[in-house]
């Protein structure tokens, strides 16, 4: 997981593949997209009442 944060640096060993990189690119997005969703249901929750 702290590889596909960048908070570790890649094994430099593991061969390199674009598939890869683009499905994490995918995974980071929709991670973002759900966090910003998780967010704006809070405020419009905290707003209401």
């Amino acid at each position: 997981m702290a590889e596909y944060l960048y908070l570790r640096k890649p094994d430099p060993n593991r061969p390199k593949s674009d598939f890869v990189k683009y499905m994490h690119g995918i995974n980071r997005l929709s991670l973002i997209l759900f966090i910003m969703a998780l967010i704006i249901l809070m405020i419009k929750l905290l707003v209401k009442h």
